[in-house]
């Protein structure tokens, strides 16, 4: 009895280390949707000669991140005509092709099933799927550009149910598609649907049965569905066209909405939230230069406003979601394409740098980066000093892996390198678009071509 009882002590040991070594990205910003990454082992510094490629897989085209769980990697993308595609902001663009959900082994990248469907595209930016599959439970949301929901066993890549958002809530595809993560959140799969009364819906995760609806808007929106540790319980944050929305996420009712309007239907950016002098406080922000600051109340509905953006003031925000640490907010600002930091008290900007996003000296609009904070269980975080925690890794649409530190003083590049060539196009340049994913002490990451699996262990 003793000996078993020790063997169990030691694989439960054994167990406990291997879950601190490595780590699961089974969905959009990762395991707890933060934009945390909690591995250990990991380098600190990116060598002069680069970094050890494991794999790279041939891929169509996508603004899907991949996710990462069980050693398996889960991406979608879209496969059609080979033809130059162009890009027109307003326009959308008629296409004929498949959708496809690709599952490769995390360590090989062997292709283990591939699940696809015919699916007409007629939309802006037509490349592929922009939604980051979700695992959760033996189970595979994917959710693809004109609105098809399906539920994919996790293994054998198997349909276990779908759902057709514009069949079942007359819900008509935004100009961009339909671009909102779904989220697990308990028993709840939670969507950004569309349609009158149908914003949000959840369905039940294991049979996609309806469980609620809520919120009627102008337009849908493209901000994904977010639970936000605010006031005395968790609340689903949806933000659409027109107006933030705090939800009861078991029961979709609505507990308080906050009007903030940006243009084009661009609600995107998944709203943050922080402490500021002891209060817990809001942000949201978008193209048109519409952001602001709330504090919150005990209920976590905003009481006030602390500040609003100006046109030099603030970040606004599109294709990525900024990180507060400390007392800033790190993000990349759509007006003029740069990583800027802002003060989180008085909406000041300290320093901006298109280094980190189109890595030139020129503005641009849309310049994107994606940032990750590297934050191990043993790091001290919200100091002004750098640390492993505003020493972020950034994916920018150069398609280069950075490393950096930030501060509310300073942008420091401390290493960078190539991992993707950009493959789609923006306002007449090169981008990749893509959130890449990290796991098991790699860095995943596509671009319209391929899949990319790069070692970051120590």
């Amino acid at each position: 009895m003793m000996m078993t009882t020790r063997v169990q002590c030691l694989f439960a040991l054994i167990l406990g280390c291997t879950s601190t070594l490595a780590d699961d990205w089974p969905q959009w910003l990762g395991p707890r949707r933060d934009g945390v990454w909690r591995e250990a082992g990991i380098i600190n510094a990116i060598p002069a000669a680069g970094l050890p490629v494991k794999w790279r897989v041939a891929v169509k085209g996508g603004y899907s991140g991949p996710a990462v769980a069980e050693g398996r990697v889960y991406l979608t993308d879209y496969d059609r005509p080979e033809a130059p595609l162009a890009n027109a902001p307003n326009d959308r663009t008629q296409l004929t092709g498949r959708e496809r959900v690709l599952c490769f082994d995390a360590a090989t990248g062997d292709l283990l099933w591939k699940h696809e469907y015919d699916c007409p595209y007629a939309i802006s930016y037509a490349s592929g799927p922009r939604c980051t599959p979700t695992v959760d439970d033996g189970k595979v949301y994917v959710l693809g550009a004109e609105g098809n929901l399906t539920c994919l066993d996790a293994v054998k890549g198997r349909v276990l149910w779908a759902r057709d958002f514009k069949r079942d809530y007359a819900a008509p595809t935004p100009i961009w598609g339909f671009c909102g993560h779904p989220l697990v959140d308990g028993d709840r799969l939670i969507c950004l649907v569309g349609g009158a009364g149908s914003v949000a819906v959840a369905f039940d995760k294991q049979t996609g049965r309806e469980l609620w609806r809520a919120l009627s808007a102008s337009e849908t929106g493209y901000c994904p569905p977010t639970m936000l540790a605010s006031g005395d319980t968790p609340q689903l944050v949806i933000w659409d066209a027109d107006k933030l929305n705090g939800l009861d996420s078991a029961t979709g009712r609505v507990r308080w909405s906050e009007p903030l309007k940006p243009m084009y239907g661009m609600s995107i950016m998944a709203p943050r939230v922080a402490s500021l002098h002891g209060n817990q406080v809001l942000f949201a922000s978008g193209i048109g230069r519409v952001g602001a600051l709330f504090e919150l109340d005990t209920s976590g509905a905003p009481a006030g406003v602390v500040w609003r953006g100006t046109p030099k003031t603030a970040v606004y925000c599109a294709n990525s979601t900024p990180f507060i640490e400390g007392t800033a907010i790190y993000g990349c600002d759509c007006d003029t394409g740069m990583l800027t930091a802002v003060d989180l008290a008085t909406g000041e900007r300290l320093w901006e740098t298109p280094d980190a996003t189109m890595g030139g000296s020129r503005r641009g609009k849309h310049g994107t980066a994606f940032l990750v904070r590297h934050e191990p269980a043993d790091t001290a975080v919200g100091s002004g000093a750098e640390t492993a925690a505003n020493r972020p890794w950034i994916f920018s649409e150069t398609g280069d892996l950075i490393l950096a530190g930030l501060t509310p003083a300073a942008y420091r590049e401390l290493g960078r390198t190539h991992i993707l060539a950009p493959t789609n196009e923006c306002f007449g340049r090169e981008v990749v678009w893509s959130h890449p994913a990290f796991a098991g002490r790699c860095v995943f990451a596509r671009n319209d071509r391929e899949l990319v699996c790069v070692s970051l262990a120590d």
